[in-house]
């Protein structure tokens, strides 16, 4: 699991503003890994393969598709099928330890659910919307993320319709 955090950047494309917030490379499977962005610690899990755990709907821009990467329609959203439950990003700041850990956390799978469990008090929080299992008055901010190209860019929250 890499230690480093990755520097977030802007693209432009098709005339609408994208932060790359790490290369497809960077990601490790079934682990996270931990961009910043504007003063924020995001951390980013790679969960290839695994269907969602819930059939409860999801916030996550992967259920609405992956940003096609045909060059004739860059930077339109595409379904695909296969990118579901790929791609989680939330908070990196755990919220009962104060530190910036979540990325190093342990991704599982609990009572249907998949989760990452903070590395210091084993707190669960859902990949799908943040909240915390065992206390629902605590949650991680999710971020909208997906894959364009090789990239790992940041969606406008409008996107998936989060505020």
């Amino acid at each position: 699991m890499s230690t480093a955090i990755l520097e977030a950047s802007e693209l432009a494309v098709a005339g609408r503003k994208r932060v790359r917030l790490c290369s497809r490379e960077d990601l490790v499977a079934d682990s996270g890994v931990v961009a910043w962005h504007q003063g924020h610690q995001i951390a980013i899990f790679y969960l290839p393969g695994r269907p969602e755990a819930t059939d409860e709907p999801s916030n996550r821009p992967e259920a609405v598709g992956e940003l096609s990467t045909r060059p004739e329609a860059v930077g339109e959203l595409s379904t695909r099928p296969e990118a579901v439950g790929e791609l989680y990003a939330v908070d990196n700041h755990d919220p009962f330890s104060g530190a910036n850990v979540i990325g190093r956390g342990i991704v599982g799978d609990l009572n249907g659910e998949l989760v990452v469990a903070s590395p210091i008090y084993k707190q669960h929080f859902r990949l799908r919307d943040g909240l915390c299992l065992e206390d629902p008055d605590q949650r991680l901010r999710c971020w909208p993320v997906a894959f364009e190209g090789d990239d790992v860019v940041l969606l406008p929250e409008e996107t998936v319709g989060r505020t």
